[in-house]
Parts: structure tokens; C-alpha cells; sequence
């Protein structure tokens, strides 16, 4: 709303009123108003949790090895996060851009489905909270939903490379396509020539490989926010992880953001320019800053808990960011902390089921999703029950645990951002 208040201020020359028009000013603005609103907001909405008694009541106290109690620990604070996101959004962003406004419906459908889930676990008292199978429905009818209007959308579109050439001093001139088009393509890290098309994928459909092509990228779709989605949930269970581990994802998102909408910069890096993608950068900063104003209140030891509120929304909008930008392939490495955590959990699951048949109690992990296993002690094992990994042999304390995981999600967040140039 803002932004179109200044550049209608532009046309009579009041001074400052320019400034909008840059994004890189409308994107840290937005990132210091979400960081200032979930501060604020924060304070504010904890005492109102703790005095409508909305806390956490079957959190498992006994797995801290240093017997530190959880119950009673305000929960749904992934509000506080979505509160932070949207305001600056609706203040600073151009509503009109389709990729905001699917960054929005986003956040409300997947704030929306982890709430759902957060009452039947607070008020009805049910630790299993809404049933997997309609989580699984909403996200999928999400991932429905964005695969769509990518199809659909005239403004969903791209302008792809189709010229390269070198000079003797090694510079690099590359043109693009003069129109913008639809594309099926997506970037493949670490390959040269690094665009998938998936329409090349179903070339056997013959003359309708074009359309199989988007039914792909619509399954895709699905996928990829059910599994970004479900990651980030299981994430969510130690102070600090989830919201420390996205802000970082957020920043790589932001960037890829940021250059494939800069068409100098796409055409210097060879990716696909994809205009009205810089909008994303004003809702990805918002995300950044909404998420660092949490973690003042959510670490060690926290004052809320984001629940599935927080946590689906923050890998949906994660997911739905890497959509646009078609840059979904990236995912694994990016967001490899989540990825592990669901392998963990799926490699336990299948591991002990084969036991069972077996007539064998049999576990490959201490505990699952895996940061678990690194604060879980001996005695807690089961000693019926045969484990494959017996380590760690000693136990780290919650904080230490996070912070590794900080640093090892920095670390793959730069390898995905250098994947840009090593091809």
C-alpha cells in the first residue's frame, strides 16, 4: 500500500519519494519492520498465550539429559511469525505482482492447516493433532494451487538465454530470448548447461509432451511443498532450530530471489531472468526478519514454541520460493537439515517394521527425527531393542546442538549460492 502512496507522491516531486521505487530500500525496510513488529508483537502475544493457558502440554521432558522441563511453554508462536511476514508485506510490497500474492496465500493456507493441528493438540488435549491424512490434503491442495497458476498466469513467466558468446579477454555476453514465455525448465546445481526441462522428460507423450510436461511440474509441485513442509515440522523440536535454520535458508532464497530478477545479473551468471521475481526479495527479507524477532523469544530456553503453525508455514513459504524461482532442485542441499531429518525418520520407520516381521525390536537411530539422537542417553535406550548406530557416546546440551546445525545449514546454504558458478 505504501509503495504505490510514494510512487503516486513521485509524480509531484516530493522529495525521498524515489526511494521506493528501489527494491533493495522497500526489501531491508520490510526485514527491520518484520524484525521490530515480531518483537514487539511477540512480548505481547506470549503474555496473552500464557493467560488463555494456550501452552504446551505433552511435550516429552524426559529426553533432556540435563532434565530440563518443557510443559507449560506457550505454543502457536508461529502467529507471531506470520503476523511479522504480512504486515510489511501488505505496507511495502506490489500487491498486484502474482508471485506475492501466492507468497501470501501461502502463508495463510499453511498458517491455517499447522493451526488447525495446534488447537486439536491444546484444546482437545489429542498429542497426534489433526490427522496425517488431512495434512497431507492441505498441502497437497496447495501445491495444486501454485502448480496452476504457474501454468496459468500470464505474468508467470520467464526469459531464458539462448546466446553465448566469449572474447578473447574472457568476458561473457549472453542475450536473451527479446519475449517473455512460458518455461518447463529448472535449474540442475553442479551441471553445465544446468536447465531441466520437463517437458523433455515426457517427450514420449509424442505431441502432448508439452502438456504432460506441466502435469510433471504440477506433481513436482506437490512434492516438493509436502516434503519441504513436513521437514521443517520435524525440525521443529529443539529452542532455536527451525526458526535459526530458515532465517539462513531464507537468506540463499533471497538472493537467487534478488539475481534472477536483475537482468544483468542472470544474463552474467547464465540463469533464467524471471520478471516481477524481485518482489520475492520484499517478502523473503520480511521472512528473514520475522524470523530472527522470533528467536529472541524462542531460544534456549524458550519463551514459546512456534508449533505447526510456524513450522509448515516456514517450509511452504520456503518451498513456494523456490517454485517461482525455479530453482526446486536445489532444495536437497539447501535445505539438506530438513531433508536428513525426514530420511532419519522414514530409514527408523522402515527399519523397525522389518525387525518386526522379524520377530525382532530392532532401531537404526537412539532416537528420530536425528538431532534427538544427539541428546539421548543410554539409559534412556531400550534394552530390549538392538541398535544399529549405537553413537554418540556422550550427549550435547540442546543449545550446542542447534548451533551445530546453524552452522552446518550455512554451510550447504553456500554451497547452494556457488552452485551458480560451478558448472
Amino acid at each position: 500500500m505504501l509503495y504505490y502512496l510514494f510512487r503516486f507522491l513521485e509524480d509531484f516531486n516530493i522529495p525521498g519519494a524515489h526511494l521506493w521505487s528501489y527494491i533493495s530500500f522497500r526489501a531491508l525496510l520490510a526485514m527491520i519492520l518484520a524484525l521490530i513488529i515480531s518483537a514487539w508483537f511477540g512480548e505481547r502475544f506470549i503474555k496473552f498465550l500464557k493467560k488463555k493457558q494456550i501452552t504446551e502440554v505433552q511435550r516429552d521432558a524426559s529426553i533432556d539429559p540435563f532434565g530440563v522441563k518443557k510443559i507449560g511453554v506457550p505454543s502457536m508462536g508461529g502467529v507471531i511469525i506470520i503476523v511479522a511476514i504480512l504486515l510489511p508485506v501488505l505496507l511495502l510490497g506490489r500487491m498486484r505482482n502474482i508471485y506475492l500474492i501466492l507468497m501470501i496465500i501461502s502463508t495463510i493456507w499453511l498458517g491455517v492447516l499447522g493451526g488447525l493441528d495446534d488447537y486439536i493438540k491444546i484444546f482437545k488435549h489429542n498429542k497426534e493433532g489433526l490427522q496425517g491424512k488431512f495434512k497431507i490434503v492441505g498441502q497437497v491442495g496447495l501445491g495444486l494451487i501454485v502448480g496452476l497458476v504457474m501454468y496459468f498466469s500470464p505474468d508467470a513467466v520467464v526469459r531464458e538465454n539462448i546466446a553465448v558468446t566469449k572474447h578473447q579477454t574472457q568476458e561473457v555476453t549472453i542475450k536473451h530470448e527479446p519475449t517473455a514465455t512460458k518455461s518447463l525448465k529448472t535449474t540442475i546445481p553442479f551441471v553445465k548447461n544446468h536447465n531441466l526441462d520437463y517437458s523433455d522428460i515426457m517427450s514420449f507423450c509424442g505431441k502432448y509432451k508439452e502438456e504432460a510436461g506441466w502435469i510433471l511440474f504440477v506433481i513436482m509441485t506437490i512434492l516438493v511443498v509436502t516434503a519441504v513442509s513436513n521437514g521443517a515440522n520435524l525440525n521443529d523440536g529443539m529452542d532455536g532450530m527451525c526458526a535459526g535454520v530458515s532465517a539462513i535458508i531464507g537468506v540463499a532464497l533471497g538472493i537467487f530471489a534478488y539475481v534472477s530478477s536483475h537482468i544483468e545479473f542472470a544474463a552474467y551468471l547464465d540463469i533464467m531472468y524471471i520478471p516481477g521475481s524481485q518482489e520475492l526479495v520484499v517478502f523473503i527479507c520480511a521472512f528473514i526478519g520475522a524470523l530472527i524477532g522470533f528467536l529472541w523469544y524462542n531460544t534456549y530456553p524458550a519463551q514459546v514454541f512456534m508449533g505447526d503453525t510456524g513450522s509448515l508455514t516456514i517450509g511452504g513459504i520456503i518451498a513456494v520460493c523456490a517454485i517461482i524461482i525455479h530453482k526446486e532442485l536445489m532444495l536437497p542441499i539447501l535445505c539438506g537439515i530438513f531433508f536428513v531429518e525426514s530420511l532419519s525418520v522414514m530409514i527408523q520407520v522402515w527399519y523397525f517394521k522389518l525387525g518386526k516381521r522379524r520377530g525382532v525390536k530392532q532401531r537404526v537411530f537412539r532416537r528420530t527425527p536425528i538431532h534427538d539422537t544427539f541428546r539421548t542417553q543410554d539409559c534412556q535406550l531400550d534394552p530390549e531393542c538392538k541398535y544399529l548406530l549405537k553413537g554418540p557416546k556422550t550427549v550435547a546440551h540442546e543449545s550446542k546442538i542447534t548451533i551445530r546445525f546453524w552452522i552446518v545449514t550455512i554451510i550447504l546454504a553456500a554451497l547452494t549460492i556457488i552452485t551458480l558458478k560451478m558448472r
